[in-house]
C-alpha cells in the first residue's frame, strides 16, 4: 500500500521509518500484586526482642511489607503515572514489573502472558534509569546500538534503528561524543533511546528526571510527550513528583506505605481527591485543612467555618445525599487558588505576602492556623498588591462548589462513591 492511503498517523511512523506492532496488545495487568521484604539479620534480631522497628512499612511476621494488593488495568499505549513520597512503594512496583524484583504475591500480566516467573529479559520491556545509566567508555552511537549488538542484530539494521532514535530525539549531532562531554539532559536522551531502539511493548521510566535542574526539567516532560506521540509503546513511569505527574500521564495511580490511594486522570484527582492524603499530595501550594462542621438543613448541604456558612453546590448536594451523609464535625479542605478576598467571610491576618509575577501568595493566620490564599493581581493596581502587606487584617471567602469535605474519622471524601 503506498504511504498516501494509510491514516494520517500510519503515515507518520512510516515516514520516521516506525513499525507498528498492531499483532500484539501491550496492556500490563497487576492482580492482588504485593511485595515483602523479608526481615534483615538486625531487624529479626529487634523482633525477636520485642523492640520497635523504625519503618514506614507494615510489619509482618515474615518481613516488611512494601506493597499491599496492587491492582491495576493498563491499557494498550495508555501513559500511566505511579507518583507519591519516597518510600511509598512505586519504585518497587515498576522493578517487579521489570523483573528486577521478585514478586511475593499475587498475578503480573503482559498482555495475556503471566510474566512472575519470566526473565527480564523476556518481557519485551525496556527501562530508563534515574541515573542513565550509560557506559562511559563507549560512544552515544554505541550506547544505542549495544543491545542490539547482544541481540546479534544485523548492522545494517542496528544502524537504521540508531539513526531513527537519535532523530527523533534530536541527539544525531552526538553520535560520536562519549557521555561525559554530554549535558545531563543529552545524557539522560541517550538514556531514553538506548530503551526506544529495542521497540519495547512496554516503556519503563524511573524517575528519569530527578537529576535534572527545574529548567531542564520542564524541557524534558515537553521531550517525552512528544516521544509518547512518536513511538508506538505503552508507558508505565515513577515519579515523586506531582507536576510531572499532571503534566504527563493518562491517568496518575497516588501510592501511600505501599497502598493505592486513588487511580484517576489528573483532573479527576484534582477535582475529586479521595482522601485527605491525595487532597495534600495533589496540588502546588497544598490544599488548606479546616476543623468545620456540615450541616443539612431540610435536605440542604453547607459547611460552617468560624461562623461563616457556604452552601455546598448542587453536584456536591447530590453526591451526599446519595452516600446518606449526616450532619458532623469535618475536615474542610479549600485549594489556595479557590479562596477569594471578601468583604464578608472568615477573618485573618495576614503575615507573609510573596509576589509571584501575576499573583500573591499571602500566608495568614486564620481560625487559629497557617493559611495560604492565592490572589490574582492581574486586574489590580500597583497600590492595591501593595496594601496586601503584612499584619493587614483581611476577610476570606470560598464557593460551594470549591470545597471538599472529608471525614474526621476516617478521612475519606463524603461525596466518594
Amino acid at each position: 500500500m503506498p504511504c498516501s492511503a494509510l491514516p494520517e498517523k500510519a503515515r507518520t511512523f512510516a515516514r520516521m521509518g516506525i513499525v507498528q506492532k498492531s499483532e500484539f496488545m501491550a496492556t500490563v495487568t497487576l492482580k492482588d500484586i504485593r511485595k515483602v521484604y523479608p526481615f534483615n539479620g538486625d531487624d529479626a534480631k529487634k523482633i525477636k526482642k520485642g523492640e520497635e522497628l523504625k519503618t514506614n512499612l507494615t510489619i509482618l511476621p515474615d518481613g516488611l511489607l512494601a506493597v499491599h494488593d496492587f491492582n491495576l488495568d493498563i491499557k494498550d499505549k495508555e501513559f500511566i503515572v505511579l507518583v507519591g513520597p519516597s518510600g511509598c512503594g512505586k519504585s518497587t512496583t515498576l522493578r517487579m514489573i521489570a523483573g528486577l524484583e521478585e514478586i511475593s504475591g499475587g498475578d503480573l500480566f503482559i498482555g495475556d502472558k503471566r510474566m512472575n516467573d519470566v526473565a527480564p529479559k523476556d518481557r519485551d520491556i525496556a527501562m530508563v534509569f534515574q541515573n542513565y545509566a550509560l557506559y562511559p567508555h563507549m560512544t552515544v552511537y554505541e550506547n544505542l546500538a549495544f543491545a542490539l549488538k547482544l541481540r546479534k542484530t544485523p548492522k545494517d539494521e542496528i544502524d537504521k534503528k540508531v539513526q531513527e532514535a537519535a532523530e527523533i530525539l534530536d541527539i544525531t549531532q552526538y553520535l560520536g561524543r562519549k557521555p561525559k562531554a554530554l549535558s545531563g539532559g543529552q545524557r539522560q536522551r541517550v538514556a531514553i533511546g538506548r530503551a526506544i531502539v529495542r521497540d519495547p511493548q512496554v516503556m519503563l521510566m524511573d524517575e528519569p528526571l530527578s537529576n535534572l535542574d527545574a529548567k531542564l526539567r520542564n524541557q524534558m516532560r515537553a521531550e517525552i510527550i512528544k516521544l509518547r506521540q512518536k513511538i508506538n509503546t505503552t508507558f508505565i513511569y515513577v515519579t515523586h513528583d506531582q507536576t510531572e505527574a499532571m503534566t504527563l500521564g493518562d491517568r496518575i495511580v497516588i501510592m501511600s506505605d505501599g497502598f493505592i490511594q486513588q487511580v484517576g486522570t489528573p483532573q479527576e484527582v484534582f477535582n475529586h481527591p479521595h482522601n485527605l492524603f491525595v487532597a495534600g499530595f495533589i496540588g502546588s501550594p497544598q490544599m488548606n485543612f479546616f476543623d468545620a462542621k456540615l450541616l443539612k438543613k431540610d435536605g440542604v448541604y453547607s459547611v460552617v467555618l468560624d461562623g461563616h456558612e457556604v452552601v455546598l453546590s448542587d453536584e456536591k448536594q447530590k453526591a451526599l445525599a446519595e452516600n446518606n451523609v449526616e450532619e458532623q464535625d469535618i475536615t474542610l479542605g479549600v485549594r489556595p487558588e479557590h479562596i477569594v478576598l471578601a468583604d464578608e467571610g472568615v477573618n485573618a491576618n495576614i503575615d507573609v505576602s510573596e509576589m509571584m509575577g501575576s499573583s500573591v501568595h499571602l500566608h495568614v493566620t486564620a481560625v487559629g492556623q497557617d493559611v495560604i490564599v492565592i490572589v490574582n493581581t492581574m486586574n489590580m493596581t500597583p497600590a492595591e498588591v501593595s496594601e496586601l502587606c503584612s499584619g493587614k487584617a483581611i476577610k476570606f471567602d470560598f464557593g460551594g462548589n470549591n470545597c471538599h469535605v472529608f471525614s474526621k474519622e476516617t478521612g475519606i471524601n463524603l461525596e466518594a462513591k
